[in-house]
């Protein structure tokens, strides 16, 4: 099945329900309050989708969104941005691709970050490769979506507030579909 911005919101919509790891949001709820927040810091288009879609990954590899607790690591980085790639292209793709290496990236460049993680952030860190050594962060210091991946990282540890109210998903649906219609003129 070719993916489209229609499949992604339909996935989303249609999937999204669950509960996000041991937090008090949604799937949803929580790519919603991504892209709020994403959108509120003026980060650009194609970052707000990557922050509404980042997480798509869970969705696209199945249902649970809490294999941490099992031991196992989804990848959801690498499927998310396989799927996303091919419809947005690597200033969605990207960001999304490294947003799991930018929590590794943090916890090994500042110590503290760590406590400020939720506890199934912290359960998936160890599985995802735990904290960067020296040598990884200045391998990650070059890479070209650096700083949004951070910034998406960033915003991932704080999309996590129970009962907060945020724009509905259809709210981003268009910006979608004019950064799809962008890539696919490019390609």
């Amino acid at each position: 099945m070719q993916l489209t911005t229609g499949t992604v919101f339909d996935l989303m919509a249609n999937r999204g329900t669950g509960l996000y790891g041991l937090s008090a949001v949604t799937q949803l709820e929580h790519a919603l309050q991504s892209a709020a927040l994403a959108h509120q810091r003026q980060l650009g288009d194609a970052l707000v989708i990557a922050a509404l879609l980042h997480d798509v990954g869970h969705l696209v590899v199945g249902e649970d969104v809490n294999l941490a607790a099992e031991g196992i690591d989804d990848l959801h980085e690498e499927a998310a941005a396989k799927a996303l790639v091919g419809i947005y292209g690597s200033g969605v793709a990207e960001p999304v691709r490294l947003h799991v290496a930018a929590k590794r990236y943090l916890c090994g460049a500042n110590p503290d970050y760590y406590g400020k993680l939720s506890q199934d952030s912290k359960d998936s860190l160890a599985l995802q490769g735990g904290p960067m050594t020296a040598e990884e962060i200045a391998a990650f210091d070059r890479l070209e979506h650096r700083s949004a991946a951070l910034a998406l990282r960033i915003i991932d540890d704080e999309a996590k507030v129970a009962g907060l109210t945020t724009p509905p998903l259809e709210t981003y649906r268009a910006m979608a579909a004019r950064l799809e219609a962008a890539h696919h003129a490019r390609v």
